[in-house]
């Protein structure tokens, strides 16, 4: 059928790719827990993009979750080239990032709701890119931590909408099947990055964990400029300045809270004073965002119930997802005496094993349904970190595997299926804005462990 005549038929169908069509949102009544009846379309032209569409997301995303684990690891090395000791001003290696990338993300969905996801995905390659560069080349560590904002930035940029462009190249009953799909990939990149990031530090400099980005940067945005043939337009609204600095400001200020509290003391007025200014920005936002036309976040997706509870969920997996991911490391090398490639093999199963589990968990979500598969996982993940805390000085490599394998699988029984639910429960024009909400969530959960595992660390 020709694209015009479909446009005219349905009056809810989007050109995303060349000869690819977006199946238009059904109503309020769609709660994500079911996918949507399939937009008919050439069937050909469909299958070619969207798989094409999931490879560029793939590049991009690998990208970014590569370059956060990577660092992870090398930042003992990293402090020993600039002489600075393992806490302090080092930790702004790791904090600039997701300051950068909290204060960023919800607004960089609602962009690409308003002028199209092309332009905000190229330019976050191309920062992100840029910034790798600066970073492999930084002389000082003040200059580094710099790169890394921008690295930050353009990383925010990537994955506000990768959801998006997935769950739109996609009909919706392959939703969960594509987001399973990025999970593999996600979890690829976290998998990767410890093990890659101790080679490479061990074998040449930390500059290289940085330097690595850079084809991978390159063939992305030759592949984004090929392949996507969406033009930008600027036709849903206008831009709403005084939500996006204040949701900027509230985040940034909350993340930065979060991630020094330990450090600057619970009681201290510094964190009173920043965890104060992030709730009043939060505050001041939702005042605003009831008064605008254009608000930056629409506060029509809080008042569902099946996207609220999806992102409050997230919120918490990943919370305690990155609390072991933040605490092994210390506990592999300082309690056990691993070397960083070891401890960096050891963590890997964790995200093998959602890489392994992620994709049948998306289908059978498309197939089944979202609710019970999403809580069976969790459970199943709350009993691997119940398991994970038994942990002592004595136990066996083997008692570290398997027990990361059960978080691995109760993660992986989770992501799927409540990512899907999520974006699905989104109508198609607050897709880049439930994206934002999906990865803002996503931070917020890697940024919070700090305070509640430093405890812990320190008695390691």
């Amino acid at each position: 059928m020709d694209t015009d005549m479909a446009q005219k038929e349905t009056g809810k169908q989007e050109i995303l790719t060349q000869g690819q069509v977006k199946p238009p949102f059904t109503g309020p009544e769609n709660d994500g827990s079911r996918p949507q009846a399939d937009t008919p379309g050439p069937k050909q032209t469909e299958q070619a993009n969207k798989w094409a569409v999931l490879v560029i997301v793939a590049i991009g995303v690998f990208m970014a979750t590569l370059d956060s684990s990577i660092v992870n690891i090398s930042l003992p090395a990293i402090a020993s080239s600039f002489g600075v000791p393992l806490s302090g001003e080092i930790e702004w290696v790791i904090i600039a990032y997701l300051v950068v990338t909290a204060g960023v993300l919800l607004t960089a969905g609602r962009i690409s709701d308003m002028i199209g996801r092309k332009p905000i995905w190229a330019a976050g390659l191309i920062i992100f890119t840029v910034g790798s560069a600066f970073c492999g080349f930084a002389p000082s560590l003040g200059l580094l931590i710099a790169a890394r904002a921008l690295q930050g930035l353009g990383g925010a940029l990537i994955m506000a909408i990768s959801p998006a462009m997935l769950t739109s190249a996609f009909p919706a009953h392959e939703r969960g099947r594509a987001l399973g799909l990025n999970a593999v990939v996600v979890a690829l990149g976290v998998s990767t990055g410890p093990t890659l990031g101790g080679i490479i530090t061990s074998t040449l400099s930390w500059r290289w964990i940085f330097f690595v980005n850079l084809p991978i940067g390159i063939i992305g945005l030759i592949l984004t400029m090929r392949i996507l043939k969406e033009k930008m337009r600027w036709n849903r609204g206008k831009f709403d300045p005084a939500g996006a600095i204040l949701l900027a400001l509230g985040l940034v200020a909350i993340t930065l809270g979060l991630s020094f509290g330990q450090e600057w003391g619970w009681n201290s007025p510094l964190l009173i004073g920043c965890l104060a200014t992030g709730v009043i920005a939060l505050i001041l936002l939702y005042i605003v965002e009831k008064r605008v036309a254009d608000p930056i976040i629409n506060l029509s997706l809080l008042h569902n119930r099946v996207f609220l509870s999806a992102t409050l969920s997230l919120v918490l997996s990943f919370l305690a997802l990155f609390a072991v991911s933040f605490m092994l490391p210390f506990y592999l090398e300082e309690l056990r005496g691993f070397t960083t490639v070891q401890a960096g093999l050891l963590l890997t199963p964790l995200p093998l094993t959602i890489a392994v589990i992620a994709p049948f968990s998306g289908t059978l979500a498309d197939r089944f349904g979202t609710r019970w598969l999403a809580a069976g996982g969790l459970t199943i993940a709350c009993i691997g970190l119940i398991l994970i805390s038994q942990l002592d000085a004595h136990s066996s490599t083997w008692d570290i595997i398997w027990r990361l394998v059960i978080i691995g699988m109760g993660q992986a029984l989770f992501q799927s299926p409540n990512n899907s639910a999520l974006m699905g429960s989104a109508p198609k024009e607050l897709q880049g804005s439930a994206a934002g909400f999906l990865a803002t969530g996503r931070v917020v959960g890697q940024s919070s462990p700090r305070w509640c595992a430093a405890k812990r660390v320190n008695d390691v």
